[in-house]
C-alpha cells in the first residue's frame, strides 16, 4: 500500500519555504511595533556578544558560542526543538537511513544531563543493558553538565571498535559505570517471526526510511509461511522512540482499508493537514494487537492512536510516552539545520495525546525482576521541563514502565496478546488504587469491600 509523495515529504520539508513567504508579507502598524521590539532584543544580544568577545578572560570560540546561543534559543521553546550544525545534520540524515556509527541509543537532554529514550535492538547499548530513562551523567569520566545534547552525542560517537565508558544514574541511585565498544549501527528496524502455528509477530524498533518496506515484507513473508491461515498479527511498538512522520502514516495505512490516519495542525487555523489510508489492508483484515509501553513515543503513538481510534486493533500494554508534536527539519544551507516543533498531531477522533499518552485497551504491566525493582523511573513527556501543554486541557498523564523482558517466555504483554488472538479473555493485571479515607467515609455503613485483585 502506498502513500502519495506529498505525505512522504511533508514531515521533513513541509516548512522549507517559510522564510520566503515571510519576506512577502506587508508590515502593518502592529507588525512594525513588534519588529521594533525584536530589533531592541537583537541589539541587546549584539551588545552582550560584543562584550564577551572583547572582555572575556580567554579568547572565546565564536563559532561555538554562536551555535550555543542558537541552540539555547530553540531549546527554550520545548524539549524537542534544537539546532544542528552541518556535521550533526549530516549525521542525522545518515541515521534516518538506518546505517550509522555509534552506540545505538536514542537520547534527549533533561535537567542538564543526557537521558536515554530507548536503546535500539541488538546494538552495543542494548547488549550492555542500558534502559530507557537511564541518565548519562559522565562520558569517559567527564561531566555532561554544561554541554549541549549535540555535543554529548558527538562524544559518544567515534571510530568502530573503540571503547567508551558511560556513567549512569538509574532511579536516583548511586552512579555506576558501563563500558561499551562502539560499532557500526545498522538499524534493522523491522523483525518478524511466527508465534506458534497461527500468530504473526512484527517488531518495529524505529520509524526510519526502511520501516514501511520492512513491514510490507514482514506481512508478506508471514502470510506465505502460514499459508494465509494466521489468526492475527501482533505489532510490537514498545520502546520505539518514533522517527519520520511519513513512515508512521504509511505503516498505519498498511493495516487499514480506509479512514483518517492522523491530522496535523500548526499555529494558524489554516495550517491543517489530514492523512488518510488508501484501499488495501495488507494484513487482509486479520485481528491485530498493538503492544505499547512507556517507551513508545511520537510516531509510535500516531500508529497506535490511528489503529485504536479506527477500531482496527486492540492495544495492550501500558500508557505511552505522550509526545504529541511534530518537528520539521529546516535546512540552513551549508550551516546545518534547525529541528523546530511546527505542528501538533491529532488522532482520527480528534484527540491530542500531548503530555497524556495513549491509554491501552487492556493494561498489562511487566513484572520487574528483583534486580530492577525500585530502580526504574516511569518517565513521560509530562515530566520533561518546558514541554507543551495539551491543547485540550485536562490532567496530564504520568509515565509508565518501559521494561520488556529479554526472554519472551517471561513477557506478560506478549503472552496477553497471543491469548487475546486465540480468543482467551484478557484482563488487566494491575491492582486498582486503594480508596482514600474520604472515599471510605462517604460509603454507606453496609457497603461491601472491593474484592482484592492480585497481580499476576
Amino acid at each position: 500500500m502506498k502513500v502519495n509523495a506529498t505525505m512522504k515529504t511533508i514531515g521533513l520539508l513541509g516548512l522549507g519555504a517559510v522564510s520566503g513567504i515571510a519576506l512577502l508579507q506587508v508590515l502593518n502598524t502592529a507588525t512594525a511595533s513588534t519588529n521594533a521590539d525584536t530589533y531592541k532584543l537583537l541589539n541587546l544580544f549584539g551588545d552582550v556578544y560584543s562584550k564577551v568577545v572583547s572582555d572575556y578572560v580567554e579568547k572565546p570560540d565564536e563559532k561555538k558560542m554562536t551555535e550555543a546561543a542558537i541552540n539555547g534559543m530553540l531549546m527554550s521553546l520545548d524539549p524537542h526543538s534544537s539546532y544542528m550544525n552541518a556535521q550533526e545534520f549530516s549525521d542525522m540524515s545518515i541515521k534516518m537511513k538506518g546505517d550509522f556509527g555509534g552506540l545505538g541509543i536514542e537520547v534527549t537532554m533533561e535537567n542538564g544531563v543526557v537521558k536515554v529514550v530507548s536503546p535500539y535492538d541488538d546494538t552495543p547499548a542494548a547488549k550492555a543493558g542500558l534502559l530507557a530513562n537511564d541518565l548519562i551523567v559522565r562520558i569517559d569520566g567527564k561531566d555532561v553538565q554544561g554541554i549541549t545534547l549535540n555535543e554529548a552525542v558527538d562524544k559518544m560517537r567515534g571510530a568502530v571498535n573503540t571503547p567508551i565508558t558511560l556513567t549512569i544514574v538509574r532511579d536516583k541511585k548511586d552512579p555506576f559505570d558501563v563500558k561499551l565498544i562502539r560499532d557500526t549501527i545498522k538499524i534493522e528496524s523491522v523483525k518478524s517471526r511466527q508465534e506458534g502455528d497461527d500468530i504473526g509477530y512484527i517488531r518495529l524498533s524505529v520509524f526510519n526510511e526502511q520501516g514501511d518496506v520492512g513491514i510490507q515484507k514482514a506481512l508478506a513473508d508471514l502470510d506465505k509461511k502460514m499459508g494465509g491461515k494466521e489468526k492475527g498479527f501482533i505489532l510490537d511498538l514498545r520502546n520505539n522512540p518514533g522517527g519520520l512522520l511519513q513512515q508512521a502514516v504509511a505503516i498505519s495505512d498498511d493495516f487499514m482499508e480506509k479512514g483518517e490516519v492522523v491530522s496535523t495542525r500548526g499555529r494558524n487555523a489554516d495550517q491543517v493537514e489530514r492523512y488518510t489510508a488508501t484501499k488495501g489492508d495488507l494484513s487482509n483484515g486479520k485481528p491485530l494487537v498493538v503492544l505499547i509501553n512507556g517507551g513508545s513515543a511520537s510516531a509510535s503513538e500516531i500508529v497506535a492512536g490511528a489503529l485504536q481510534d479506527q477500531k482496527r486493533s486492540t492495544t495492550i500494554g501500558t500508557r505511552s510516552f505522550g509526545k504529541g508534536s511534530v518537528q520539521t527539519i529546516i535546512p540552513l544551507g551549508n550551516q546545518g539545520a534547525i529541528r523546530l516543533t511546527t505542528q501538533r498531531y491529532y488522532t482520527p477522533s480528534g484527540r491530542s495525546i500531548q503530555a497524556k499518552g495513549i491509554e491501552p485497551d487492556v493494561v498489562i504491566e511487566e513484572p520487574l525482576p528483583p534486580e530492577l525493582q525500585g530502580k526504574m523511573m516511569a518517565e513521560s513527556e509530562s515530566n520533561m521541563r518546558g514541554h507543551l501543554a495539551n491543547p485540550n486541557g485536562g490532567d496530564e498523564g504520568g509515565g509508565s514502565s518501559s521494561y520488556v523482558p529479554p526472554d519472551k517466555a517471561n513477557d506478560a504483554q506478549l503472552k496477553a496478546a497471543i491469548d487475546f488472538l486465540h480468543g482467551v479473555k484478557v484482563v488487566t493485571n494491575v491492582k486498582p488504587p486503594e480508596p482514600t479515607k474520604a472515599a471510605d467515609a462517604a460509603k454507606p455503613a453496609d457497603a461491601t469491600k472491593t474484592p482484592e485483585v492480585k497481580k499476576q
